[in-house]
């Protein structure tokens, strides 16, 4: 197979175009550079004249700004004021009565006392088939610094191991436990009275 080389081939001719049509004659080098020529000499002069009375212009006004801005300046620095005694007012004597009632003022609110109730509750985490997968379970809530029980039950559905916390006197500490177990990913306890 011979091998095409499209840079030595070269370009092909192209055909040219009459010049009359839809194109306009180019312009030489030397009339464009008579084109950018000034037209007369008189142009520079006007333009030098006008920059001269807007520089003067500029001038004036301010120079007409600067001797309004001292009067205004010179006159508030002329009268300072003085502040007098005549001027300001008594300053009130301040009474504040709570300094006086306060130290003798005391509230009574009863309290009454937290009845201890003889319910206790446990916390089921988890219900397992195999001992083994309780086994896991139980070792994870240990790494948190809770101990867990292992109960075997028997039911219609055949044996389960069901993974406990407990006995807790009170729901809030059940609570707390189960919030510190959720930082682990144990999220399936619940809470439930005592009743094994």
């Amino acid at each position: 197979m011979a091998q095409r080389d499209y840079v030595s081939r070269g370009r092909s001719p192209q055909k040219k175009k009459p010049a009359g049509k839809g194109r306009k004659p180019a312009r030489s080098a030397q009339s464009n550079a008579q084109s950018n020529a000034p037209v007369s000499g008189k142009l520079p002069i006007v333009r030098l004249v006008g920059v001269f009375a807007l520089v003067i212009g500029f001038g004036a006004f301010l120079w007409s700004i600067k001797d309004n801005v001292e009067d205004d300046v010179d006159t508030q620095a002329s009268r300072p004021v003085a502040p007098t005694e005549e001027t300001l007012p008594e300053l009130p004597e301040e009474e504040w009565e709570y300094i006086k009632t306060l130290p003798g003022y005391e509230v009574e609110v009863e309290v009454k006392e937290q009845e201890k109730s003889d319910k206790r509750y446990l916390m089921q985490c988890a219900s397992f088939r195999t001992r083994a997968q309780a086994e896991e379970m139980k070792a994870k809530i240990a790494f948190q610094g809770l101990e867990a029980l292992i109960r075997h039950s028997t039911g219609s559905n055949g044996d389960w191991f069901r993974v406990i916390l407990g006995p807790y006197e009170s729901k809030r500490d059940a609570e707390k436990a189960k919030h510190s177990l959720r930082k682990v990913n144990i999220a399936t306890c619940q809470i439930w009275y005592w009743n094994l």
